[in-house]
């Protein structure tokens, strides 16, 4: 019996170990009975498209709603009109979705708020915590102060409340410019934390709202918004990055301030830094204006639209957030570890088929001329599940140019005059004569083979210390293939240092004149594959089509990411 107890002494010991920070303050939070259902969000701002930074609070926010049992959110902060559009809405609830975040029927808009958050407002002013200043913001930054001096009082700090609930209302009546006038909350000038030096709460803009349209023309800032919309929405827990961390007073004093019954907990987490990628918005629209890359989705990026793309599956991304984990210090990842884990997604997943992206001819000159056989392959050797399928094979064979050498060096146990090779799943061939053009480049290689050595035949007279993939010539599918490296020189870093980005100018091979066996012909946009020896290829969603088929290679074989 005593055995039986330090078993599950040590069990619980190792659940608790195996818990995030976070998921320590929300099991104290329930205990004490500050929450009974745990509420998330996801609160992106529609000003751009969503990167794997972002995939991870995502994830870490839905998975907390799920592991306790309670709700996400989708939350839109469109407080700000003047860089949000449908355009970027509907990419991120798209983003949101495929990488695994189960919003439901719960999208909400910060918008949808406006009218409640202008009686907070107005809440803030009868109390006294608010004011409309009349400073100009450069006047502003002079009376904030420094970190080592306190800030002064505006000179309209002292307004009576009938005053600024008068200058309020004229301010959302439209009947003021933009930036003449603010609302401030009245907290504290001398404070040590510059965000509650009365921070602006409202500002005038005369704007068109995608959302609203134009029926404001004041529009409250994100620190004043934020807590409100988490109150409104009963999160418990709202889930942010570090940098939030010296607002969270703030983020308190505001629903503090409006008396919520249920007030909403700010804890702050660690961004998630890759090494080598751009992620800044300035820098890929850029990117995307300059023509360097073909829109926020390039295959070369690692927005969510763009890893999508390329083929990573949303199993990788989780795989890979799970890998990094949750924490309070700053650290970057290698981006092997992201490839690491899209290789270990579809290893046992998807068909390895033959594909010959530098081509060269291959005759068999004692094959029957028009005939046409069909051999047994495996979908993939480590997963009988996924079964076997029939490739043609014939005289007329494409083999990698690569794969054949006049004067081949020593240990090279591929192709070249006199040597015998296996054809994978097929024949021995024996190279017998070759073609060269006025250049010197092969065109052609002249084989026999030997009927008696078909794979699966048993066959055991002699040994080949080679073996190559092909594709018959008369039914491989004719393909382009990008193959694609870092978009960043890495020995350089990714920025110089006047902030432009050190691209890699080899970060994209385009080989239009590619060979795949036919399976692969009725393949549709995101289908992926490994081409033997030469990766995992995903069919790309917005060049290709069934008359011409585009794959993006996803990743390379070979890591060099060694998992601890």
């Amino acid at each position: 019996m005593a055995e039986e107890t330090s078993i599950e002494t040590a069990e619980k010991e190792k659940e608790v170990v195996s818990k995030n920070f976070i998921e320590m303050i929300i099991d104290k939070d329930i205990a004490e009975g500050h929450c009974k259902k745990v509420v998330t969000r996801f609160p992106p701002e529609p000003n751009g498209y969503l990167h794997i930074g972002h995939a991870k609070s995502i994830l870490l926010n839905y998975g907390l709603a799920e592991k306790y049992g309670g709700q996400f959110n989708l939350r839109f902060d469109d407080t700000n009109p003047t860089k949000e559009k449908m355009e970027f809405v509907d990419s991120i609830k798209k983003d949101v979705e495929w990488v695994g975040g189960k919003f439901e029927d719960r999208l909400f808009y910060a918008s949808d708020y406006f009218e409640q958050m202008y009686e907070a407002a107005v809440k803030l002013i009868k109390k006294g915590r608010a004011f409309v200043c009349d400073l100009s913001a450069e006047q502003m930054r002079e009376y904030r102060g420094t970190l080592t001096e306190p800030g002064k009082d505006s000179p309209y700090r002292n307004r009576s409340i009938e005053e600024n609930l008068a200058l309020f209302e004229e301010m959302k009546e439209g009947k003021v410019e933009d930036g003449k006038r603010v609302l401030r909350a009245k907290i504290d000038m001398a404070s040590p934390n510059m965000n509650m030096r009365d921070p602006v709460i409202y500002r005038v803009a005369h704007l068109t709202h995608h959302n609203t349209g134009d029926r404001w023309c004041i529009y409250p800032m994100y620190d004043f918004a934020h807590p409100i919309e988490d109150a409104i929405e009963g999160v418990t827990h709202s889930i942010c990055t570090l940098e939030f961390e010296d607002h969270r007073p703030l983020y308190d004093w505001v629903v503090r301030e409006l008396e919520y019954e249920h007030p909403p907990k700010q804890i702050e987490f660690a961004k998630m830094y890759l090494t080598n990628v751009i992620t800044g918005k300035r820098y890929i629209k850029k990117l995307v204006e300059d023509g360097i890359v073909d829109g926020w989705d390039d295959p070369r990026l690692v927005s969510i639209a763009a890893l999508r793309r390329r083929g990573f599956t949303p199993e990788s991304i989780q795989m890979f957030m799970e890998l990094c984990g949750v924490s309070k210090s700053q650290s970057s990842v290698d981006y092997a570890m992201l490839e690491y884990c899209i290789r270990e997604d579809l290893k046992l997943k998807k068909n390895r088929i033959m594909a010959v992206l530098n081509p060269v001819k291959l005759i068999i000159t004692n094959y029957p001329e028009g005939q046409t056989e069909y051999l047994e392959a495996a979908n993939n050797q480590e997963n009988e599940e996924l079964g076997v399928r029939k490739i043609p094979f014939g005289r007329e064979l494409y083999i990698e140019r690569e794969d054949f050498m006049i004067e081949p060096p020593k240990k090279y146990f591929r192709l070249y005059p006199g040597n015998e090779v296996r054809l994978m799943n097929a024949y021995f061939v024996k190279c017998e004569d070759y073609v060269t053009d006025e250049k010197g480049n092969v065109t052609e290689i002249h084989c026999t083979y030997d009927p008696e050595t078909k794979s699966g035949s048993g066959f055991t007279g002699r040994k080949v210390k080679g073996t190559i993939h092909w594709v018959n010539a008369d039914t491989a599918v004719k393909a382009t293939v990008r193959l694609y490296e870092n978009l960043v020189d890495e020995e350089k870093g990714v920025y110089n240092e006047d902030g432009s980005v050190n691209l890699n100018p080899n970060s994209l091979t385009v080989l239009e004149n590619c060979y795949i066996e036919p399976s692969v012909k009725d393949a549709k946009a995101y289908d992926s594959f490994q081409f033997l020896r030469n990766g995992y290829f995903c069919v790309d969603a917005k060049d290709s089509s069934t008359e011409h088929l585009v794959f993006n290679r996803i990743v390379s074989l070979k890591s060099s990411y060694k998992p601890t």
